[in-house]
């Protein structure tokens, strides 16, 4: 039988973590003598790499500058982690959702512009790391749209493509998903309007976890 898989994106679509990536980045651009980004702007970049997300914040920016925001924002972040400051609580609805799909046989994954200790640490907190069998970060990949994460999903999983859906909060998520030959399913508590996922190719736009559990069981 084939398997079907589930990857998710994360911040925006299994946790919230808005505030702390927000505070992050203000940090970091202050380090690296740039103006405060606009909080709005900061949380449509949410899914792509660091150098991806500066380079959109800041369009212009030297490339020396560029790496020492990037590399503020990952010593601002992870000094936060250690202080206990970090902020990721799961979306309600997102634990059940989690535990219904593993239940009925899908295989799940990850993929997201969070670094592979961000993500282990994001899951470990929440007690999901064993509920994954595959995780795609931005330290081993291009970041979103690139195919990249998808493809190593399937090749870990050896999933079907045509039983893979990609599920995030963004044009980014829809993007990889059609770059990647498989389905797109957005969801309307994150950081992207519907109308804006729908547009990028999603198939369908989930308004809660208990819906998009009963789309893709149905």
């Amino acid at each position: 039988m084939s398997q079907r898989l589930a990857v998710f994106d994360c911040d925006g679509t299994l946790v919230d973590g808005q505030a702390s990536i927000c505070e992050a980045m203000e940090a970091a651009f202050a380090e690296a003598g740039l103006p405060a980004p606009d909080r709005h702007a900061v949380r449509r970049i949410v899914g792509l790499s660091l150098p991806q997300a500066v380079r959109r914040l800041s369009p212009g920016c030297p490339p020396d500058v560029e790496a020492l925001a990037v590399d503020a924002y990952k010593r601002a972040y992870r000094s936060a982690r250690e202080q206990g400051r970090i902020a990721e609580p799961l979306f309600a609805g997102i634990a059940p959702l989690i535990e219904r799909l593993h239940g009925a046989g899908w295989l799940l994954g990850v993929a997201t512009g969070k670094s592979d200790r961000g993500l282990t640490h994001c899951l470990a907190t929440h007690g999901l790391t064993d509920r994954f069998a595959t995780l795609q970060t931005a330290d081993r990949h291009p970041s979103k749209p690139h195919p990249s994460m998808m493809e190593a999903a399937l090749a870990d999983t050896l999933a079907d493509p045509a039983l893979t859906v990609m599920i995030g909060d963004t044009a980014f998520d829809m993007a990889l998903a059609i770059n990647s030959g498989v389905r797109g399913i957005g969801v309307a508590w994150g950081y992207h309007e519907a109308e804006e996922l729908l547009a990028a190719g999603a198939e369908w736009v989930a308004e809660t976890p208990d819906q998009l559990g009963e789309y893709l069981l149905s």
